[in-house]
């Protein structure tokens, strides 16, 4: 790992995921054992992982998106990825990689709706904002 950090930002029963950079494959990995932590430590409910700044999705990362959504499952949280450039979907669909699981929307307050939907929290209803920040890298 190269000393990069991805913070993961709890939101109400939110994990916010908001990764800026492109990733090696020890990286993906590291995030995806943090954020199981993280949901097993703050009993979140969903993940919502922005990839809006990443230029390329490679196989193994989009195998390990899907992983992610897969584990989050089993440990009752939904995945929403959020932010996809029209060039890594290219990528992803030329790859034959259908990210089984995890659900796509455009935006970060279109991955809230969908996820307020999934935990039958009207938009009206104010969660509590809790922020809390734990940085991968360390």
């Amino acid at each position: 790992m190269d000393g990069a950090r991805i913070p993961i930002l709890k939101v109400g029963r939110v994990l916010v995921v908001p990764i800026q950079f492109d990733m090696d494959d020890q990286t993906v990995i590291h995030l995806q054992e943090r954020i199981l932590h993280e949901l097993e430590r703050t009993c979140a409910r969903g993940v919502l992982i922005d990839i809006s700044l990443l230029e390329m999705i490679d196989s193994f990362i989009g195998r390990m998106l899907s992983d992610i959504a897969a584990m989050a499952r089993i440990m009752d949280a939904r995945t929403v990825v959020v932010g996809m450039q029209p060039a890594v979907a290219i990528t992803l669909v030329e790859l034959g990689l259908e990210l089984k699981g995890v659900e796509t929307v455009l935006n970060v307050d279109e991955g809230f709706k969908l996820l307020r939907a999934e935990f039958n929290t009207p938009d009206e209803e104010e969660e509590e904002f809790y922020w809390e920040t734990s940085v991968i890298g360390k």
